[in-house]
C-alpha cells in the first residue's frame, strides 16, 4: 500500500496518476468493505471525476495543493458539503441542506483532495466501539469477527485495508487512537484548536478532529492539509508557521521520555504489557533517556464520565427519543440529565488540575509513553470486552480520555501483534502545542520498525 508521499511524488513525476489510485482504492472498497462495513456512502463516479480533474492539474503543473489526488475518506461525524451526515443516528433528516464543509473537509477539498465517501460511527461518536442502528457494526481488518473500536472505527478500517490512503476522524475519549490501537493503524489527537471545528461539539472541548493514516508521515502531511484558523470556530488556533514534515526525521537522542506502562492504576494483558516493553526498548535503543516513572494522577474516570454524559443528555436533549437510539446512549444521557451545574464544575475542576499536573510533568520529560489500549480487540457488536465489570466503553479506555481532559497531543502507532494475530497500540504524549514533538517520536519508531508495514491478509468476497 503506497504512502501520499509517494502518490503525491509519483503524480509530480508522471510515474504514477491521481485516477490509478483512486482506482485502486474504489477496487478495495468493492473487495473488503462487505465483510468490513467501513464506509456508509461511497461516490465512486465523483472521486473518479476529481481525480481526473487532479491528473489534469499534475500535468499542467498546476496542482491544488500538497495533497492533490490522494485518495481521502471522511467520518460521517464531519459536515461534507453535498453529502448528508447522519452521525450514525436516525433522528437526524438526510434530505439536509448539506451546504456547508466542516474546516477541515473544506481544507482537504482546497487541496485538491479525492473524496471516497463517509465513514462509519456509532450513534453521535458517543463509544469506543462502531455500531449503531443506523450503519450495523464495523469489523477490524485482521479479523472481521473483532471490533475495529471507535468511534472512528470506519476510517481506521477504511485505511488499513488500503480503501484510501488518508481519513480524518474525530476523538472525544479516545476515538481516533483507540481503532488505531485495534486496527494497526496510525492516528494522531492533535492539541485541541490546532484543527478547527464546526459545528461545535455537543461534548464541548473534549472533542477534537484528527488524522488517520498507516504512517506517521501520512499523519503529518494531512495534519499540514486540515490545520489553519477558521473563524467559525471560537477556540481555534493561528494557522501553523512551519509544516509539520519539518524535522520529522531528527531522531530522538538525547530525548527525556517518561514511560508508564500503568499510569499507576491499569491492569494490562499481559501480550500488551510485553509488546509495549519492547517498543520502549526500541525508543531507548534511538538514543532516548527514557525513565519508568508514572505521571501520578488518579484515574479520572468520573470526571471524565461527568463531562462525556452531560455531552450525551445535550445531544438527546434536541430530539423526542425512542426506542430507534442506541440504548446505551440513552443510558448515559439519563444520567447526564441528572448531573448538576456544581457536578459539571467540580469535573471540570478535576480537568484542570489533570492539565497542571501533566505541564509539571513535562517539564521533566519531553513526552510520556503509554500502551494505547490495554487490551486487543474483543468481538464485533459489544459496547465492553466479555466480562467486563462495568457497562461502560470509558471503563477499557484508560490511557486515553486523561488526554482529552488535557487536550494535550497524543499519538498512537502500532507496536506489534499478539499470538492471536491482533495488533497493539504505543501511545506518545506531548506537552500541548508539541505536536511536531509527538509525530517525530513516532517517526523515529517507525522508521526502525516495520510493524506499520504488515497488511491485513483479508481475502476478498
Amino acid at each position: 500500500m503506497r504512502q501520499a508521499s509517494e502518490l503525491v511524488e509519483g503524480y509530480r513525476t508522471g510515474a504514477l496518476s491521481p485516477v490509478e489510485a483512486t482506482q485502486e482504492a474504489l477496487d478495495a472498497i468493492e473487495r473488503y468493505d462487505e465483510q468490513v462495513n467501513a464506509f456508509v456512502l461511497v461516490d465512486a463516479e465523483g472521486a473518479l471525476a476529481a481525480a481526473k480533474e487532479s491528473e489534469a492539474r499534475w500535468h499542467a503543473g498546476t496542482p491544488l495543493g500538497p495533497g492533490d489526488g490522494v485518495p481521502t475518506s471522511i467520518k460521517d461525524a464531519l459536515w461534507t458539503k453535498g453529502w448528508p451526515t447522519l452521525r450514525g443516528s436516525t433522528m437526524i433528516d438526510p434530505a439536509g441542506p448539506w451546504d456547508e464543509d466542516a474546516p477541515s473537509v473544506a481544507r482537504l477539498r482546497e487541496t485538491g483532495a479525492v473524496f471516497l465517501g463517509k465513514t462509519t460511527t456509532p450513534e453521535y461518536s458517543w463509544k469506543g466501539v462502531t455500531d449503531s442502528y443506523t450503519y450495523g457494526a464495523t469489523g477490524n481488518p485482521w479479523d472481521p469477527s473483532k471490533t475495529s473500536g471507535g468511534s472512528s472505527g470506519g476510517s481506521a478500517t477504511a485505511v488499513g485495508l488500503g480503501m484510501g490512503v488518508w481519513s480524518l476522524g474525530t476523538d472525544g475519549g479516545g476515538s481516533v487512537r483507540i481503532p488505531a490501537a485495534f486496527t494497526g493503524t496510525v492516528a494522531l489527537k492533535p492539541t485541541y484548536g490546532l484543527i478547527p471545528l464546526f459545528p461545535p461539539s455537543a461534548f464541548g472541548t473534549l472533542s477534537h478532529a484528527g488524522p488517520m493514516t498507516r504512517t506517521v508521515r501520512d499523519a503529518a502531511a494531512l495534519l499540514d492539509v486540515v490545520t489553519g484558523f477558521d473563524s467559525r470556530d471560537w477556540s481555534a488556533m493561528p494557522t501553523p508557521g512551519r509544516s509539520f514534515l519539518d524535522g520529522l526525521d531528527d531522531g530522538i537522542a538525547g530525548l527525556r521520555i517518561g514511560f508508564s506502562v500503568d499510569l499507576g492504576f491499569v491492569d494490562n494483558q499481559p501480550e500488551v504489557e510485553a509488546l509495549v516493553r519492547t517498543a520502549v526498548g526500541v525508543l531507548e535503543s534511538l538514543g532516548a533517556e527514557v525513565t519508568e516513572v508514572d505521571p501520578g494522577f488518579a484515574d479520572p474516570i468520573d470526571a471524565f464520565n461527568v463531562l462525556w454524559w452531560s455531552g450525551a443528555a445535550k445531544v438527546l436533549s434536541a430530539y423526542t427519543v425512542d426506542d430507534r437510539v442506541d440504548p446505551g446512549l440513552r443510558r448515559v444521557a439519563e444520567l447526564g440529565a441528572a448531573y448538576s451545574a456544581s457536578d459539571f464544575l467540580d469535573a471540570t475542576a478535576v480537568r484542570m488540575d489533570l492539565g497542571t499536573l501533566m505541564g509539571r510533568f513535562h517539564e521533566r520529560y519531553d513526552v510520556l509513553v503509554t500502551p494505547t489500549l490495554p487490551i486487543t480487540a474483543f468481538p464485533v457488536g459489544q459496547d465492553v470486552p466479555d466480562g467486563s465489570a462495568s457497562p461502560d466503553w470509558t471503563d477499557w479506555t484508560p490511557y486515553t480520555y486523561p488526554f482529552n481532559l488535557t487536550q494535550q497531543p497524543a499519538l498512537s502507532v502500532p507496536c506489534g501483534f499478539t499470538g492471536a494475530g491482533l495488533p497493539v497500540g504505543l501511545q506518545v504524549v506531548a506537552p500541548r502545542h508539541a505536536d511536531a514533538l509527538t509525530l517525530r517520536v513516532g517517526q523515529a519508531y517507525q522508521a526502525a520498525t516495520d510493524w506499520h508495514r504488515r497488511t491485513p491478509t483479508l481475502e476478498a468476497q
